[in-house]
């Protein structure tokens, strides 16, 4: 696997992270759970940021980044603040697993960043109702 390719990979889940969250963000009321719709938020902000680098970082090595689809599958059963709690938790556990495999398949600088965004993941799944874990993303 090469780096390009664990970049563009990484950028696909990214792209389908912002919609599931943003669906996410849609079914949160800041008045009945400000924290939720806080963490929602903040990770919404987060995983932009991260998308953003991985665009920079494919073109940077020459290629096109992957673009995102035009939609993703999202539960149907997101009603309740408990709903979207655990699924934003899903979203954090499959980005960590994601960014695990960018650590395998890089180095350097890249390999840095990408346990960065590993870790970012496994301690915001914390909020999501998540437990902490040895080894996040495996």
């Amino acid at each position: 696997m090469t780096e390009l390719t664990a970049l563009q990979t990484t950028l696909a889940a990214e792209h389908a992270s912002l919609y599931v969250l943003g669906v996410l963000g849609g079914q949160t009321s800041q008045s009945a759970s400000p924290t939720l719709f806080a963490a929602i938020t903040a990770a919404y902000a987060e995983h932009r940021g991260r998308r953003d680098q991985l665009v920079r970082s494919v073109t940077d090595l020459g290629d096109t980044p992957v673009a995102a689809e035009v939609a993703y599958d999202v539960p149907a059963d997101l009603g309740t603040p408990g709903a979207v709690a655990r699924r934003a938790l899903r979203l954090e556990r499959d980005c960590a697993a994601t960014y695990a495999f960018l650590v395998a398949s890089s180095t350097g600088q890249l390999r840095t960043w990408a346990l960065r965004a590993l870790q970012a993941s496994a301690v915001r799944g914390l909020g999501f109702g998540g437990t902490p874990e040895d080894f996040p993303g495996r």
